[in-house]
């Protein structure tokens, strides 16, 4: 009968195989050597299969000699303990190629030997080999690189923090990873920041933000902080990788540029007198270079540009460099002002003039004696008050509205419009004479268009007024919103831009100044339809209805809502026949 603990044929082949596929092979080993050797384990030694078990002496020669030490130190250990084991070990096979061999071992249950397994393992300790050269170069990497980088794990744990990081932080790797992010971050900063980390948390995305850094001595630096995710095929979040770039010199620089610029715009302020006139460009210094030379003198000025450029503005800056600077600074828009009402506005009026004078009243040249007056939209006065105007400009004297007694004023005239004002002599609708006497020195502020370098300085100037008055902290201006408001052309120059200001510091809730691109988008429909077409088309229209007539509760004075001598001036201005809007009885 043969041993049942034998094998048999089937069996040992079943065995043999399955050890091949797992190149693994199978021993016995006692004090005196090994009893059995598994035919696999022959092969991955490269030796015969079917030999006889080697002696220790012989094993021991086929380990590769760096490790042939440690594998005798283990084989008496194992003997004299009788405890399991489990090492790793190279062997050179006799063709000299080298092999890396797992072997597990176990006291055996029913005698005073050991059982185990040899398994290879090449593969995997070659492909762990790479892998720790790569990780070692990538560390390497990471370590050369000028940024702070970090690896947190998908909770925020921390994992790992290059050379740069631990150098900043003053800490060892082991360290930075009990810290958290809390006393790094500046205190101003640290509320910010966890609203944003708290929403990444929850919503796992690629984000960046500024902030302070604490080192280890206890300075703070700013940096841009980049945080990208990583995951896994499966969409799950495995990784978070964070690179910290050094912005502190730009922003110092920044910083440093702004109060330089805020400095600038003080001392021009101080020494110039040019009160809210800000810019550096050389067509606005062109005029104010003017403006320096005329304001010494008692010249008529007249100041052409379009509107919102700030004419009233630079009529103040020469008021104030005058040697009537003491004097009152009088401005008058002579657009906002009925034509029934301009005479009484500028020259005053006797008790009893006209219906309801009920008292004397001075005009704005008589306020301003000793001073400047500024009449604004010069072009807007009509007739009688141009004769009125150029009687002033000649005699230096006036006539109160029923009063037949002139008065000498001593007063100097600027004026400033946004109309073509030698068209308007060429219609008819402006008196020659009236021109040359207001066009003794001309002054023309350029639009923003044509100063777009003035554009940078303007915008931190009157955001810093305008945050002032609204009692908000701006530190800074997103780059994105400096390049729109300096793209644009502003349409409405300087007023457009303090309203576009304005309105953005009463929405803006951070301290980052932006604005939205559609505020900027130019409206449409402007082109080939002038305001005095506009306004044209809306008297014709009135004038049809009322069938020609002015007056009178169903005139067109009364469906347009304005006074009738308001109305007869504009439709002679406007060069409108209103007789050929009465229909034939």
């Amino acid at each position: 009968m043969s041993d049942p603990t034998t094998p048999g044929p089937r069996e040992a082949f079943y065995l043999a195989e399955a050890q091949r596929l797992a190149h693994t092979g199978s021993w016995a080993f006692t004090a005196a050597g090994f009893t059995h050797w598994s035919p696999e384990l022959f092969a991955i030694h490269g030796l015969t299969p079917g030999g006889t078990a080697p002696s220790i002496a012989a094993y021991l020669a086929l380990v590769h000699l760096d490790d042939r030490e440690h594998v005798a130190q283990v084989i008496q250990k194992m003997l004299a303990d009788h405890a399991a084991f489990d090492f790793t070990k190279r062997i050179v096979r006799p063709d000299g190629t080298i092999r890396y061999v797992r072997c597990v071992g176990a006291p055996a249950t029913d005698w005073e030997g050991f059982v185990g397994t040899g398994i290879d393992v090449t593969e995997q300790e070659e492909l762990c080999a790479a892998l720790r050269k790569s990780e070692t170069e990538l560390r390497q990497i990471l370590d050369l690189a000028p940024q702070i980088i970090g690896v947190l794990g998908p909770r925020r744990e921390r994992l790992y923090a290059n050379r740069v990081a631990l150098a900043y932080y003053g800490v060892t790797l082991e360290e930075w990873r009990q810290r958290s992010f809390g006393p790094e971050v500046h205190p101003d900063d640290f509320d910010r920041v966890k609203a944003l980390v708290d929403h990444s948390v929850a919503n796992p995305a690629a984000y960046e933000l500024e902030m302070r850094l604490r080192s280890g001595d206890g300075t703070y630096r700013w940096f841009l902080v980049r945080y990208n995710p990583l995951r896994d095929d499966q969409g799950q979040l495995i990784r978070w990788f964070l690179a910290c770039s050094d912005i502190d010199d730009r922003k110092r620089t920044e910083d440093r540029m702004r109060n330089e610029t805020i400095a600038l715009r003080e001392d021009l302020d101080r020494a110039s007198m040019f009160e809210e006139i800000v810019g550096s460009s050389p067509a606005l210094q062109s005029v104010l270079a003017q403006v320096a030379k005329v304001a010494q003198t008692d010249a008529t000025v007249l100041i052409l540009g379009e509107t919102g450029t700030g004419k009233e503005l630079l009529a103040r800056a020469i008021h104030k460099r005058s040697r009537r600077a003491s004097g009152a600074f009088i401005p008058v828009n002579c657009a906002a002002i009925p034509p029934s009402l301009i005479a009484s506005e500028l020259f005053g009026h006797e008790k009893g003039a006209f219906t309801g004078a009920l008292q004397r009243r001075l005009g704005r040249f008589e306020a301003a004696d000793g001073g400047t007056i500024f009449l604004d939209e010069v072009g807007e006065l009509p007739p009688e008050a141009q004769v009125a105007l150029l009687r002033v400009l000649q005699e230096r004297e006036i006539e109160r509205v029923g009063s037949s007694h002139p008065i000498a004023v001593d007063v100097r005239v600027l004026a400033a419009t946004n109309r073509d004002l030698e068209a308007a002599v060429e219609r008819g609708t402006f008196r020659e004479d009236l021109f040359y006497r207001l066009d003794v020195v001309p002054l023309r502020l350029p639009p923003l268009r044509e100063r777009v370098e003035d554009i940078p300085i303007l915008v931190e100037y009157l955001v810093d007024r305008f945050a002032k008055q609204t009692g908000k902290r701006i530190r800074n201006i997103e780059k994105q919103t400096m390049q729109r408001l300096t793209a644009y052309d502003w349409p409405g120059n300087v007023r457009e831009l303090q309203n576009v200001i304005e309105r953005a510091l009463v929405l803006v809730e951070g301290e980052t100044f932006a604005i939205e691109e559609s505020w900027l988008t130019k409206k449409r429909g402007r082109t080939g339809s002038t305001l005095a077409d506009g306004e044209k088309a809306m008297i014709e229209a009135a004038l049809t209805e009322s069938q020609g007539r002015v007056a009178g509760p169903r005139g067109a004075a009364a469906k347009l809502g304005i006074p009738r001598q308001t109305l007869e001036w504009k439709i002679r201005n406007l060069r409108i026949d209103k007789l050929a809007f009465r229909r034939p009885d």
